[in-house]
């Protein structure tokens, strides 16, 4: 079976740490209250390191652990919800800062599911023979799209870049993925309005779908966002396990999108699980969005956590609204 290899990762976390007691001067909140609705501690926030300086510094360890020559890298995949520039792609800018001439440079938009959507289809390239080697970019300023008035939404969220080197390898793999595009609003961040001389019909009833983002900050319905959650990292990781022909049980360990402990906790109980099997680094980095998976594949790789051959499974879910797990042999 056709599967993934991760030869080398590498992370980027701001130096500037914001605990929960610094986030009571913006909001009325409380350490207690944030821990015992969250698990989240702390988070990075950056001091005006731009998204694509993050994802360029996470690149540059990722490729250096794989021992690759960047002219190696057939296809760059970015991923982000907080871009810099809508164009030039991080992807570009990555391809540009490490020479690495060859690739051919895109970005996935996927929300807190973009590592999982991403690592997907760098095994499709992989599979079919039109690349041997893929880089995946992941980064974040979530600080950025945050309402610092809003205490329901700018606790949760930290800033933060991954990437991962990934080749084709052999064995165990599989993948389930899915969408819920009628709980869109649940998650919702505006782009640039049309709003020109030419545009006299922008206010016409009929347009009105998400028009109560009238800002670009991060809106969020906790209540919907946590029903659909709560049933999409079971669901996703069941579905990957069946279509590899395993059982959750076999898994050795399972590192689930870092959004709040609560969820991490009931998708535990529901897969029938302990905890120990679940990485968890969200008291330290709260929600990093896409940047959250690949930095506990970071973690994991630096602490020597993962043996070759470990069965693992990837869970993300997010923004659109967006599920996907992947299970493959580490």
């Amino acid at each position: 079976m056709s599967s993934v290899n991760i030869t080398g990762t590498g992370m980027y976390i701001p130096a500037q740490i914001v605990t929960n007691e610094d986030m009571k001067r913006f909001v009325d909140t409380s350490d207690e209250w944030i821990v015992q609705r969250t698990g989240i501690r702390e988070r990075h926030f950056s001091q005006g390191e731009p998204n694509w300086y993050m994802g360029v510094q996470a690149a540059k360890q990722a490729v250096g652990n794989a021992g690759v020559d960047p002219k190696e890298i057939d296809v760059i995949i970015s991923c982000s919800i907080t871009p810099d520039y809508f164009y030039p792609t991080i992807a570009c800018t990555v391809q540009d800062e490490l020479g690495a001439d060859n690739a051919f440079c895109w970005n996935m938009e996927a929300a807190c599911s973009g590592f999982i959507y991403a690592l997907d289809v760098a095994r499709s390239y992989l599979a079919v023979g039109s690349a041997k080697t893929v880089l995946i970019v992941c980064s974040e300023n979530m600080s950025k799209s945050l309402d610092f008035t809003d205490r329901s939404t700018c606790v949760l969220f930290g800033d933060g870049a991954a990437a991962a080197v990934v080749q084709k390898g052999d064995g165990l793999y599989a993948s389930c993925m899915g969408s819920d595009g009628r709980t869109g609003a649940a998650l919702l961040a505006r782009a640039l309005p049309l709003d020109t001389p030419f545009a006299t019909e922008k206010d016409d009833p009929k347009y009105a779908k998400y028009m109560e983002a009238n800002d670009p900050y991060l809106k969020m319905n906790g209540r919907a966002v946590y029903r659909f959650t709560a049933h999409a990292i079971p669901n996703m990781v069941t579905g990957a396990c069946e279509r590899a022909g395993i059982q959750v049980e076999d898994l050795d360990l399972i590192v689930p999108h870092q959004a709040n402990l609560r969820i991490i906790e009931t998708a535990a109980e529901r897969l029938h699980v302990p905890m120990e099997k679940m990485y968890v680094n969200i008291d330290r980095y709260a929600n990093t969005s896409c940047a959250s998976v690949p930095i506990c594949l970071a973690e994991l790789v630096a602490d020597g956590r993962l043996k070759r051959g470990d069965k693992i499974a990837l869970a993300g879910f997010g923004g659109g609204l967006t599920c996907g797990a992947v299970v493959f042999e580490w």
